[in-house]
């Protein structure tokens, strides 16, 4: 479920004209978006037409921790951080084979303690499946970034101390032993987020967090993205880049 609309504030620019933060492109599912009330569906011709769109302007999809370390040598110019959140399953199968054939790789916000499950969440629209182990095996051997979503899709900003950690410590250690690979990244549900959900983010151990618009927290652990929808073609794709470059 999108929280595109929440109230936040724009990132200024830093004094270069550079953004504050990397360029980060914010999906979901990857399907049929006839049936979709939040807006958070692509269909895969479409999908395979926003990253030839990128691949155009000399731009490369990539993970988030790679864009991060890369961002650290000052060395991500040309690249842009491709993330799919919630975990469906149409990952595999969809979006996967695009991200290939575009030489793109990107970053799997998962869901470990809804495995196999649905977006149980979301209370209209159509019950979507969820990642299993196997798929979540199939998308780390391709190349994906897995990293961590939570436990069960829940608003950080509304949890008691013990749930809170269980979202963030314990969803990451859960990864880790689905994976074998310690997860660097977290992505707040919904894209709420305020200091104590950081706080926890970060004592967690993750090297950084995606928001949506995180406003006053923004930060490593609070990254801004730009959601991407079915409408976004050519003119909105340039507007959205240009209003990233601009920090609005």
């Amino acid at each position: 479920m999108s929280a595109d609309t929440a109230q936040t504030h724009p990132v200024a620019p830093t004094r270069t004209g550079r953004s504050a933060w990397p360029w980060i492109l914010m999906y979901h599912s990857v399907a049929d978006p006839t049936d979709d009330p939040y807006g958070i569906t692509v269909a895969r011709d479409r999908l395979d037409l926003q990253l030839g769109w990128l691949r155009r302007r000399g731009l490369t999809g990539v993970g988030v921790g790679t864009l991060m370390r890369a961002r650290a040598r000052g060395e991500d110019r040309g690249l842009v951080g491709l993330t799919f959140d919630d975990g469906y399953a149409d990952f595999v199968d969809a979006a996967l084979p695009v991200l290939e054939r575009h030489d793109c790789a990107a970053t799997l916000f998962v869901l470990p303690g809804r495995l196999g499950g649905s977006n149980e969440w979301d209370p209209e629209g159509p019950r979507k499946p969820l990642l299993t182990e196997e798929q979540i095996h199939t998308a780390a051997a391709a190349g994906t970034e897995i990293a961590s979503h939570g436990l069960y899709h829940v608003d950080l900003t509304t949890l008691d101390d013990e749930v809170l950690r269980q979202e963030t410590l314990r969803s990451r250690e859960w990864i880790h032993q689905l994976t074998g690979t310690v997860p660097e990244g977290f992505c707040y549900p919904y894209g709420t987020v305020d200091e104590r959900a950081v706080e926890a983010v970060r004592e967690a151990g993750y090297t950084y967090g995606c928001a949506i618009r995180p406003g006053a927290v923004a930060g490593p652990h609070a990254l801004p993205r730009t959601h991407i929808s079915q409408a976004d073609q050519g003119l909105r794709l340039t507007v959205k880049r240009l209003r990233h470059r601009l920090g609005t």
